[in-house]
């Protein structure tokens, strides 16, 4: 079994999936302005590589409080249509298509939280999806994170407990990034591609001759 391994934000859509979910939300009044100015804060540390990720998630999470799944599904679903869709890059269905057609297995892995990552994974037509794991207490979201976050080094772990959970060995694995923060699941595979990387990390893909591929909507 070959394994084709995608980020989601900035490598299959055009946009941050947590960012553009909290303005949505803002939108309708869900969130306050406050919230989306400090998660732009935490975003700039995050493409610096200083994110506290626990501040993160304590952040885009807070929303989920007390909230049923089935009513952030039906939420979820509706953003997915309006705001996600048309970020889609032409280029990486067309190389999810591609590794389908030559019968690997395809599997998004993000940072972002699992109410997002997995539905949106679904509408890329890939059934397996990590994400950050979200508390359910009581049928209803704790809005607390759980479990090792699918996030840098995190991202090889959790990689390798699903592999085990699903009772698969990887013949050859390829993996796809914008960021210098998958650094770790670009070393990992035996096939790496850049998207859209920045000079810092299109130096690395130079001096390792890994992939670097330029994606537009």
């Amino acid at each position: 079994m070959n394994l084709a391994i995608f980020d989601l934000d900035e490598t299959l859509i055009a946009g941050d999936s947590a960012t553009l979910w909290l303005t949505f939300l803002a939108e309708r009044g869900l969130v306050s302005d406050a919230l989306l100015a400090e998660e732009q804060r935490l975003m700039d540390d995050y493409y610096a590589g200083i994110l506290d990720m626990d501040a993160y998630m304590a952040l885009t999470l807070a929303p989920l409080e007390g909230r049923r799944p089935e009513d952030i599904t039906a939420l979820v679903n509706e953003f997915i249509g309006r705001h996600i869709a048309p970020i889609v890059y032409p280029q990486a269905k067309a190389r999810l298509d591609w590794h389908r057609a030559q019968g690997h297995r395809c599997l998004v892995i993000s940072a972002t939280g699992e109410h997002l990552v997995k539905p949106i994974a679904h509408h890329l037509g890939v059934a397996d999806a990590i994400g950050v794991q979200t508390e359910i207490a009581n049928g209803r979201y704790s809005g607390r994170p759980q479990g090792i976050y699918s996030f840098q080094h995190g991202k090889v772990v959790r990689l390798g407990h699903w592999l085990r959970d699903q009772g698969l060995e990887p013949g050859f694995c390829y993996g796809y990034s914008d960021s210098h923060n998958d650094l770790a699941l670009l070393e990992y595979v035996d096939e790496a591609a850049v998207i859209n990387g920045s000079d810092a990390l299109n130096t690395i893909a130079t001096e390792r001759g890994w992939q670097q591929l330029s994606w537009q909507l």
